[in-house]
């Protein structure tokens, strides 16, 4: 049996909600107190009494409002209807805790980026595969490195950047005006230089893929140094300013200037020779079948004796890369020929050249020549030597290597 909390109205046990007020039952609870006008014992929560029906205050309320304190305002209730029990009325509707408050719900709407978003990412892109590039052009290529340029077949070494003292050698005392002051210079950027001197073979490649002519046959007083061309290991020679020029422009590259010539021939080596002559160069004394003494050649005889007796002796150029090599690997940056490079003649330009990459005088009457020939004496033979030629100029003795930033796989 199940009692209503508020009126009082028995119901069976399987009643759950009073038909009367909606109040849900609860067994019945035996606090009791008398009816103030029967005097008949009823339940102290009862507002009405099931002996006389009077009203009455039920006594809860008083005995516990001074005990708990004021009730928060109602929530908002839903209410729903529920199953009407058999045999009785309909039941008021119950209370019910309040649904819990659903999240703001927040729409995401997808905005299509902007082309300029998509060109700003183009550039970045661009920029890093330049800065890598630039990367591995400077840091992905080690020092003395040697590769194939597969458009003239020579081989081609790395030079890195560095600084160095260029002009008169510490101790030598050889020197011409013309190489002094020594003066630093600083290589910024590093850069490719032909492994050996440019020989007839690969000019042979450059004049049949351009439709030049090959340049006149070398030969001394009527002597052939290389007849018809047939050595092809032979640096090629006779080759005017221009010549040259035009070959490295289409092997890729350039003349380098003096100061990477120069850089490169020391290989950071300070001295005059970067190492003993004889075992690094070809030149007059050991040129031919038979070691001349040069000096004392010169001194007893004059020019035309002393041309006859290289005739007469078989001097002459030699196969590239037959004496040693430099710290960089590079063969014949002295003697066998003398090799054009970039820059126009001034004597003058060491007492105020800049430091950081020179590239010598704007204009001029005289290209450089480096490096001396199989002709030249001892003094003729230091890597700090400075020679002229005009641009237009042929001989047995000139030749020429490139260098540049060439584009090498």
């Amino acid at each position: 049996m199940k009692t209503c909390p508020i009126c009082q109205q028995a119901y069976s046990d399987d009643v759950e909600f009073c038909a009367r007020d909606g109040a849900r039952l609860a067994a019945e609870v035996r606090e009791e107190r008398e009816c103030p006008y029967c005097a008949e014992r009823i339940l102290k929560k009862a507002r009405v009494c099931k002996h006389c029906g009077h009203d009455v205050e039920p006594m809860v309320k008083a005995d516990t409002a001074a005990q708990t304190p004021s009730p928060a305002p109602p929530e908002r209730i839903i209410e729903t209807p529920t199953a009407e029990p058999q045999g009785s009325k309909p039941a008021a509707a119950a209370s019910r805790p309040p649904a819990a408050a659903k999240p703001p719900q927040f729409q995401i709407i997808s905005e299509p980026p902007s082309k300029m978003k998509f060109v700003v990412i183009a550039v970045v892109a661009l920029i890093l595969i330049i800065a890598g590039v630039w990367y591995f052009a400077q840091h992905g290529v080690k020092k003395g490195e040697v590769k194939v340029n597969p458009k003239d077949g020579l081989k081609y070494v790395w030079i890195p950047p560095g600084t160095f003292m260029m002009g008169c050698s510490p101790g030598d005392n050889e020197c011409y005006d013309f190489e002094k002051p020594p003066n630093q210079v600083t290589i910024t950027k590093g850069y490719w230089l032909g492994q050996t001197e440019v020989t007839v073979g690969a000019y042979k490649r450059f004049a049949g893929a351009t439709g030049r002519q090959m340049p006149p046959e070398p030969d001394i007083n009527g002597r052939p140094l290389n007849s018809g061309w047939g050595d092809e290991a032979m640096p090629i020679v006779d080759v005017t300013w221009d010549d040259a020029q035009a070959y490295c422009r289409w092997a890729g590259g350039r003349l380098p200037t003096e100061a990477e010539w120069e850089y490169a021939a020391r290989a950071e080596s300070t001295a005059a020779r970067y190492d003993d002559l004889d075992e690094i160069a070809w030149y007059v004394d050991n040129s031919g079948r038979q070691r001349l003494e040069n000096e004392r050649i010169r001194k007893k005889e004059d020019q035309a004796d002393f041309v006859k007796r290289l005739n007469e002796n078989g001097n002459g150029m030699h196969e590239v890369g037959q004496k040693r090599a430099n710290g960089l690997g590079l063969f014949d940056m002295l003697g066998n020929v003398w090799e054009w490079v970039n820059d126009w003649w001034d004597q003058s330009y060491y007492q105020n050249s800049p430091s950081p990459d020179p590239m010598g005088p704007t204009s001029g009457t005289h290209r450089i020549l480096r490096g001396g020939s199989w002709v030249g004496g001892p003094r003729d033979i230091r890597v700090s030597l400075r020679n002229r030629r005009n641009p237009g100029n042929r001989d047995f003795d000139l030749g020429f290597r490139c260098g540049g930033e060439l584009d090498i796989p």
